[in-house]
């Protein structure tokens, strides 16, 4: 082994035995087929998440759905739809403008340059706009989980991760101002986590969402949760 290659070798080793995830040593993750780049400003996409595409594809939308992910990340949910809906007009949203940098640079990756990428904390940059449908992996971890200190959570951003209220005020937070972005007949769909199901349920039949109710996961948990909107109530 070449000398420079041995270093490098032993360096990404160091880095993975103090825990540091593959993904971030690779600086890759798979998603929904595509090869999407990712660092320390963004979380990895998991399979979990695939549930959420699939619910998406499954919704009777229009051929030309107008589709906003909230806090995009990777760009992981927004190009896994355009991907399978090259009409759809997709926008992406994250607060933070390192984490754009990587959506924008998997989008050219992708082929999927179509796929708007803006700078917003939630709703803020984008008020008047609606949409058919809107979907998120919104933080939802409560800062006293114990989760946060094992694994690969210990090495992603926390501000990905962690919400107050028991991981809830992002996702009430979403709920609460959504209507406003939503066409009529509109569907939200939002991770959480396995045991937030029902809080989740609650919050959207409380706002008025029709049609509330959650799929699980490959592993049979809770995870996804979504409703439809008709009208101001």
């Amino acid at each position: 082994m070449e000398p420079a290659v041995q270093q490098k070798f032993e360096a990404l080793l160091a880095r993975r035995e103090a825990g540091e995830p593959v993904a971030y040593l690779t600086g890759e993750r798979e998603f929904w087929s595509l090869p999407l780049a990712v660092n320390s400003y963004t979380l990895i996409p998991r399979p979990e998440t695939e549930t959420l595409i699939e619910w998406a594809l499954d919704l009777p939308l229009p051929a030309d759905a107008q589709v906003m992910d909230l806090g995009t990340g990777s760009g992981a949910i927004a190009l896994a739809l355009a991907s399978e809906r090259p009409r759809w007009q997709v926008v992406a949203i994250d607060a933070s403008e390192e984490a754009l940098t990587v959506a924008r640079s998997n989008a050219s990756t992708c082929n999927l340059q179509r796929v708007q990428m803006l700078q917003s904390d939630w709703f803020e940059g984008v008020t008047g706009s609606q949409f058919n449908l809107l979907v998120s992996n919104p933080p939802y971890v409560d800062s006293a989980d114990v989760h946060l200190q094992q694994g690969d959570v210990r090495f992603e951003p926390q501000s990905a991760l962690v919400s107050a209220d028991n991981g809830l005020a992002d996702i009430a937070h979403i709920i609460d101002k959504a209507p406003k972005h939503l066409l009529a007949a509109g569907w939200l769909l939002l991770e959480h986590g396995f045991a937030q199901g029902a809080a989740v349920r609650q919050l959207l039949a409380s706002r008025g969402f029709t049609e509330v109710t959650t799929r699980s996961d490959l592993a049979g948990l809770e995870r996804i949760s979504g409703g439809r909107w008709h009208a101001e109530r």
